[in-house]
């Protein structure tokens, strides 16, 4: 009999403590085994990139910034099913039911090592480029799976309506934030607020590709120093982009202007950027970010057959407001709302309130 998944992950951690499963999601499954973590990689990882990512976090050059995998030199694991697996030390977590012990002026001061870390040092120390960062390519994958989602059952008035304005939002946004090239029609020239969204060259830097407080741990657990984890998205791209979901949580207000503030004046100063208005490059992605989320937050609450929850509701009507600097029709959601009239849904009220007056990171 084939060991099933958590077994497998268990073996590759070669400890004898029984595996406790912390995560399983289509992106990856993570199992605790003693002091380590193995992660089961989404189906369709490209080892060669994993295999890169994995040797970004073990260089001398993010010491201090990366979790260091436990993995074999010679990269990821593959398991029966194909995926790939790697293995990490074990650290803790941010305390979820302790907002106010959040360390933002961490996140923003380890957000601001990993950008200026030497790309071509590091593409030298590899003996290959560094794979691109992964942002843009999962917020059109969000936006294709809401597109895909609607075409199903009977989505609600709420949510069709936070889909026609993620579908607004998303087609005024430049090419770069769409993953598309950047001669591709569609998106606008300018933002809502005067920002060029022309495709000016942006200096890349190495991004973690997808930040949130999740991906912080202490280590050596309990308390040790803060350190990045998950490289699955981590690649060379737009610095802004790891800046963006802050930024949007900041304006769906989700997150307070305080701790924005920390997060953003410890990122700075890492960076030596202190004075600089950071929204001329951060407006576009942090619109971008707001797209994604409430792309998953309609795929996942139509899929349920539930309401949105308190902070899906904050993403959609920031989203709402954006989308209403953004009047053009949008080609994919008629097809999905005519394919949800065929089935028997309903049209799709409109969910905007008011019209946004000031970039989306400004605060509502």
């Amino acid at each position: 009999m084939e060991p099933t998944l958590t077994e497998q992950l268990a073996a590759l951690a070669r400890a004898a403590t029984r595996p406790v499963v912390l995560a399983d999601r289509p992106d990856g499954t993570v199992v605790r085994v003693g002091e380590a973590v193995a992660k089961a990689h989404a189906p369709g990882t490209a080892p060669d990139a994993l295999r890169l990512r994995l040797a970004v976090a073990a260089s001398p050059l993010l010491a201090g910034t990366l979790l260091p995998p436990l993995t074999p030199d010679d990269g990821p694991v593959p398991l029966a099913d194909g995926r790939p697996a790697s293995v990490w030390p074990l650290g803790s977590a941010v305390d979820p039911d302790n907002p106010d012990s959040a360390p933002w002026e961490a996140a923003g001061e380890l957000l601001g090592e990993l950008h200026s870390v030497p790309l071509t040092a590091l593409a030298r120390q590899l003996g290959a480029p560094v794979p691109p960062m992964r942002g843009p390519v999962k917020a059109a994958t969000a936006v294709a799976r809401m597109r895909a989602a609607l075409r199903h059952g009977r989505p609600s008035p709420a949510h069709l309506a936070a889909a026609e304005a993620a579908e607004r939002a998303w087609s005024g946004l430049p090419p770069r934030c769409r993953d598309e090239h950047p001669d591709a029609p569609g998106g606008a020239e300018h933002g809502p607020h005067g920002y060029p969204y022309t495709e000016r060259p942006v200096p890349a830097a190495l991004c973690h590709g997808d930040f949130h407080l999740g991906q912080l741990v202490r280590w050596p657990a309990p308390d040790g120093p803060w350190r990045l984890i998950d490289i699955d998205d981590l690649g060379t791209g737009d610095p802004a982009w790891d800046l963006a979901r802050p930024a949007a949580w900041f304006a769906a207000g989700l997150l307070a202007p305080e701790a924005w503030s920390r997060f953003l004046g410890a990122y700075q100063r890492t960076r030596g950027t202190e004075g600089e208005d950071p929204w001329p490059g951060l407006d576009a992605p942090a619109r971008a970010l707001t797209v994604q989320t409430v792309a998953l937050a309609v795929t996942k609450a139509h899929t349920a057959g539930r309401p949105f929850d308190e902070a899906e509701e904050a993403c959609a009507d920031s989203c709402a407001r954006i989308a209403a600097l953004t009047p053009e029709p949008a080609r994919e959601l008629a097809r999905s709302l005519e394919s949800c009239e065929a089935a028997g849904g309903d049209p799709a009220p409109r969910r905007v309130t008011r019209p946004a007056n000031r970039p989306v990171g400004r605060g509502n």
